[in-house]
């Protein structure tokens, strides 16, 4: 029995000198975690283990990571959910989004917290299947779709005033269903609603929802009438604070229309893009606690290089506007993870997948621009600091997961067996 303790005590002092076992691959700590979501608004640790989110606590031992990033004085938010992006990179024809106009997710997204994006109707059901194989199944990012009623998609508006074909949307959405997430009307220049008419009985038939870009604004078919009558519950008109939307009356107050279809179930998307939003449909709407359902950029080459710019900075505007945080990371995660049917996506949940963007609130003197032009001022803007996709870190600002040279060994960046080193000669 004597020896028996004597052992038991040994061992228990021989654990308090080892180091602890590595639990975890990677470890967020100090950050203040904001999930509306998932009720998380705290100062949280947040660990990885293989691609999921592992542990979510006030204080994780930092010994039993791999890695530690020490995010204290950021913003830890899931990975953000794009919901309107043209990533249908082909060289098959200049100057369209289905072509040159698109990005490369990979090179664009991470950099700026998005980890998903939703490609929206750049290809159509002709050309569908090329954007799986050269765009979707090659990239890191994950990146969904919704297939344009139009056969050949975003070729130019010429080609999406004709050629639908619902049963081949429905038999591709079924086909591919790991990826696709909604059908597309866009453009359409006639005075009927043949186009929102055959992607409503794509979307109905499939189940899956709208996202109509209303293009161009006609008499007989009027706004008003797409949000009231034509969408179902789910579907999204885009762009949704563009000039022409009818937003104010003549003593500034938002129209009864647009909460009925909000009643309805109809889903607001921004949808920024080059020119589809303008300040004086959106500052009243945000005054007056119309929050957009879903914040989105149409990212295409022109308007990454215009006033939309990122995620980040169209998510600051809407901050300048007076949107609150909590509302902003909701419109960016959670409710466009919703409203293409993934609820699994956009939130902070133990045994999920681990996507996540850290974000610096800057605070300053700043200015934000809509698409023609006009600016409003605010006094704090995001910028990404890092970003996890499926546990991997794919974006480190400032090199958090890097140590100083200083420490490292005299022979670090030589790899043994292939650099040949030789001294220099005397």
């Amino acid at each position: 029995m004597y020896l028996i303790f004597r052992f038991t005590v040994l061992a228990a002092l021989l654990a308090l000198h080892l180091p602890a076992q590595t639990s975890y691959e990677r470890l967020l700590t100090g950050g203040y975690v904001l999930d509306p979501a998932s009720g998380l608004a705290g100062y949280r640790d947040v660990a990885v283990a293989d691609g999921k989110i592992a542990a979510i606590e006030p204080h994780i031992d930092p010994g039993s990571a791999e890695q530690v990033l020490d995010v204290t004085g950021l913003l830890v938010t899931p990975g953000l959910i794009d919901l309107h992006a043209h990533v249908f990179s082909t060289t098959a024809m200049a100057g369209a989004w289905a072509g040159d106009n698109s990005i490369r997710p990979d090179s664009h997204g991470f950099r700026n917290g998005v980890t998903t994006m939703v490609d929206a109707g750049s290809s159509g059901w002709r050309n569908f299947e090329t954007l799986r194989n050269t765009v979707i199944d090659r990239t890191t990012t994950r990146v969904l779709a919704m297939i344009n009623i139009a056969g050949f998609g975003m070729v130019n508006d010429a080609i999406e005033q004709s050629d639908f074909d619902a049963a081949e949307v429905v038999r591709l959405a079924k086909k591919h269903a790991d990826v696709v997430v909604g059908v597309k009307s866009a453009h359409y220049q006639h005075p009927d609603w043949t186009s929102v008419e055959e992607a409503v009985k794509a979307g109905e038939a499939a189940g899956i929802p709208v996202m109509v870009d209303f293009g161009f604004f006609l008499p007989e078919r009027p706004f008003y009438e797409l949000v009231l009558n034509k969408l179902r519950p789910g579907d999204m008109p885009t762009h949704c604070f563009r000039g022409p939307v009818p937003w104010v009356d003549e003593n500034g107050k938002l129209y009864p229309y647009l909460y009925e279809a909000r009643k309805r179930g109809v889903k607001f998307d921004v949808g920024h893009g080059g020119g589809s939003f303008v300040f004086r449909n959106a500052v009243p709407a945000i005054e007056q606690g119309f929050y957009p359902d879903s914040i989105s950029t149409d990212l295409h080459t022109g308007s990454m290089r215009a006033g939309m710019m990122d995620m980040p900075m169209l998510m600051s505007k809407f901050l300048a506007m007076g949107m609150p945080l909590s509302d902003v990371i909701r419109a960016s995660t959670s409710n466009p993870a919703d409203q293409i049917q993934r609820p699994e996506l956009g939130r902070l949940q133990v045994g999920g997948e681990a996507d996540v963007a850290v974000f610096r609130i800057e605070r300053g003197d700043f200015r934000f621009r809509d698409a023609p032009g006009g600016t409003v001022s605010g006094t704090e803007r995001l910028r990404c600091e890092l970003t996890l996709r499926a546990g991997a870190l794919v974006w480190d600002l400032n090199s958090r997961s890097g140590s100083d040279y200083r420490e490292l060994p005299d022979d670090y960046g030589v790899r043994p067996g292939v650099d040949s080193v030789l001294p220099p000669p005397k």
